[in-house]
């Protein structure tokens, strides 16, 4: 039985942290839906475009939690912003967020599905964008 509990810390240290792209080749099955395509190259295609805003960006693994051929992870993220975020220019802000991942694996041990769900609107904050809830015609 393979340890998927294991791959998904094999996963964050290796492919979130490290930067070994190589690693996500091994991991994550062709299937697996990524950025605007599937497989490893479309996974990496994420984390790239978080990289490029946040170069020292590194994760903490607070909970992991396996059952059958599904991991749970909860982790803490900081790094600081150097590159464009979205529509945000770099502003050098030192940022901390949270945030879930769920995985699914198949029978030889490799990802075909990543699923998060992040504090992005704690992170928007920390570099000073401001949140306005939109006007409706009971508030104009």
């Amino acid at each position: 039985m393979i340890d998927v509990a294991a791959v998904a810390r094999r996963f964050v240290a290796d492919v979130w942290n490290a930067g070994h792209e190589e690693s996500a080749y091994e991991l994550v099955a062709e299937g697996c839906p990524g950025l605007g395509g599937t497989g490893p190259a479309a996974v990496l295609a994420w984390h790239r475009e978080r990289r490029a805003a946040f170069p020292d960006l590194r994760y903490k693994l607070v909970d992991v939690v396996a059952t059958g051929d599904r991991v749970a992870l909860r982790w803490r993220a900081a790094g600081t912003q150097a590159g464009q975020f979205g529509p945000v220019p770099p502003t050098g802000q030192v940022v901390s967020y949270s945030g879930a991942t769920f995985l699914r694996f198949d029978t030889t041990g490799r990802i075909v599905d990543v699923w998060s769900v992040n504090e992005l609107f704690q992170l928007l904050q920390q570099l000073g964008v401001e949140m306005l809830p939109p006007l409706t015609d009971a508030g104009a």
